[in-house]
């Protein structure tokens, strides 16, 4: 049997037992030497640690809630192959590595933590998007969400781009203006390619939703072309290789419509691409067809790997309403005449350096009445237009992206998530 102060103490034990598995401890205070015995011991509560951020549904919590240790989950990792194959367990290419994680100017946390912005945020508008919803609508949750999670400030964290919402014959460079009334059909196929940038380092990824079974081995076509060209990407390949592997395996796919049958093809006239420090056409392309282009890629490249494939000619033109725009990186310094395109200038230069705009973000920076002080940008070699790229009416177009990273020991598909 216990007495009456050993029935205390376990008592007092188990309620201190019970606070700990709330989340809270209880540390015994000891009394100061004279106090009785049966004197009750004091308790003193500690706070309750911190719980973790949790994502919301739709995501639209900053990571560095979640992440709170500034660690972003690395990508894919494919190891180099053939003459490039000693890089995995070079201890000089792993020492390069660790010094570039420790300079904050070429860390790759930076692109880690908007791919993780763009993976969360796709993940959540595939399931969203339905027909009857308007381009708007769509973009808005897509721009809403990356904004929300990348925590937008001004140049140093936002959107890489505008959203592409390329619908059917239209293969790229289409997001709504103001006023645009297009809505989702249950026959469409639709692009979706988003751009999401942390201290300039862009996240370029793109995927093809459709809602009936017609157009599957298009965009089948289209996501093996594209993981090919991953695949074929390196330190020291081609360029002109990688477009021959990446048509080869477009072009080994066929879709039959109301029982004809047409060929995939490669769109010739479009191509991935470098990506520089807030510059999302670095300066090198990789074509989506064979070519004699002897330039190599390089150890510490990002690329974008995007591939289209087409129902059609399988070779896009310029058609309709401009919406995308980008100030030119080594534009001419010219005197501009008119004074609102003076002010337009500095508005885009303040509000997206030499990142890509559309005119809804103009609208949202708080600029009106801009389209003639916009064109004459234009005309004066200032600003790029970037007008839809389409290819024949009736035929269909898909699109499937991911950013790359040539790191020196091996490559990692930055953007690579579970759907893509």
């Amino acid at each position: 049997m216990l007495s009456k102060d050993e029935e205390k103490v376990e008592e007092k034990e188990i309620v201190s037992q019970d606070h700990e598995d709330d989340g809270e401890e209880d540390d015994v205070v000891e009394e100061p030497a004279g106090v009785g015995e049966g004197t009750k011991k004091k308790k003193k509560k500690k706070k309750p640690k911190k719980k973790k951020a949790h994502q919301s549904d739709p995501p639209r919590v900053g990571l560095s809630k979640i992440f709170t240790n500034g660690v972003y989950p690395e990508g894919e990792i494919q190891p180099y192959k053939d003459d490039n194959a000693w890089r995995t367990t070079s201890e000089e290419k792993r020492y390069d590595e660790r010094m570039a994680m420790e300079d904050p100017e070429i860390t790759y946390q930076t692109i880690r933590r908007a791919a993780e912005v763009h993976r969360q945020v796709r993940q959540s508008a595939r399931k969203y998007i339905r027909p009857g919803m308007t381009m708007t609508e769509i973009a808005n949750f897509i721009e809403d969400g990356s904004r929300a999670l990348v925590e937008e400030s001004g140049l140093e964290s936002g959107i890489g781009f505008p959203t592409g919402l390329s619908l059917n014959h239209c293969a790229a460079h289409y997001t709504p203006n103001a006023g645009d009334t297009i809505v989702l059909q249950s026959g469409d196929v639709l692009k979706i390619d988003i751009g999401v940038h942390v201290k300039g380092r862009i996240v370029d990824s793109a995927f093809t939703l459709n809602f009936e079974p017609t157009y599957d081995k298009l965009i089948e076509a289209v996501k093996a072309a594209t993981d090919t060209g991953v695949r074929e990407s390196g330190i020291d390949v081609r360029l002109g290789e990688i477009g021959g592997a990446i048509q080869e395996t477009m072009e080994s796919y066929e879709v039959e419509v109301n029982g004809k049958v047409y060929p995939v093809k490669s769109i010739e006239n479009l191509s991935g691409h470098s990506i520089g420090l807030y510059q999302i056409h670095g300066g090198k392309s990789v074509q989506l067809v064979k070519n004699d282009d002897p330039t190599k890629m390089e150890e510490g490249e990002y690329f974008a790997i995007e591939t289209f494939g087409s129902t059609g000619r399988g070779r896009v033109v310029e058609s309709g309403d401009c919406s995308h725009y980008a100030k030119i990186i080594d534009a001419p310094r010219v005197p501009l005449r008119l004074t609102s395109a003076k002010s337009l200038l500095k508005s885009i230069t303040n509000n997206f350096g030499t990142l890509p705009f559309c005119r809804r973000y103009l609208d949202r920076a708080g600029e009106s009445k801009y389209l003639l002080a916009l064109n004459h940008l234009v005309q004066q070699g200032i600003v790029q237009d970037y007008p839809p790229l389409v290819d024949a009416k009736g035929s269909m177009t898909a699109q499937f992206e991911h950013t790359i990273l040539l790191r020196p020991t091996v490559k990692e598909v930055i953007s690579r998530g579970d759907d893509y």
